[in-house]
């Protein structure tokens, strides 16, 4: 059965080498153990038998806009719904917040659109969002990811 549950500092060297491949790839951005340290609390781990599964990161724009980043399943623990319940848990996590909308840049549309998320033009993003992330990326500014976003639906 997978857990979830918030990352700490000492997960840090396990986090960064499952993710060495598709950093290379320019799948996912690279972070510094300082960065990855700097935001700890806006990761969620997924874990199956006390196996590092997968994790992902709810990462905070403003008051009103999240982001879910850095989204990754061992490829051994993948087709078993783990970055689903990552991203779930992740959705709730910004529900409580009281975040109004998460964003997601992807390769893979198709697992966001299934789970609620709807696509937008990237001219949309905020600009810091570009200007601290999009340009470390390896794929700076030729990007062919895809942007979507979920709202938010917060209870009166």
């Amino acid at each position: 059965m997978t857990q979830y549950r918030k990352a700490t500092l000492h997960d840090i060297p396990e986090m960064q080498r499952m993710v060495v491949d598709q950093v290379k790839e320019g799948v996912i951005l690279p972070r510094s153990d300082d960065e990855v340290a700097t935001n700890i609390r806006s990761y969620i781990l997924a874990e199956e038998e006390g196996a590092l599964a997968g994790y992902g990161a709810l990462h905070l724009h403003s008051p009103r806009l999240a982001e879910i980043r850095s989204l990754i399943v061992a490829p051994e623990y993948r087709g078993r719904s783990i970055g689903k319940g990552i991203v779930q848990t992740a959705l709730e996590e910004a529900k409580t917040m009281g975040v109004q909308e998460v964003l997601v840049l992807t390769y893979l549309p198709e697992f966001f659109t299934k789970m609620g998320f709807r696509e937008i033009a990237k001219e949309s993003i905020p600009e810091h969002k570009i200007w601290a992330d999009c340009i470390k990326c390896i794929h700076f500014p030729n990007c062919n990811e895809v942007s979507l976003i979920y709202p938010i639906e917060q209870e009166k």
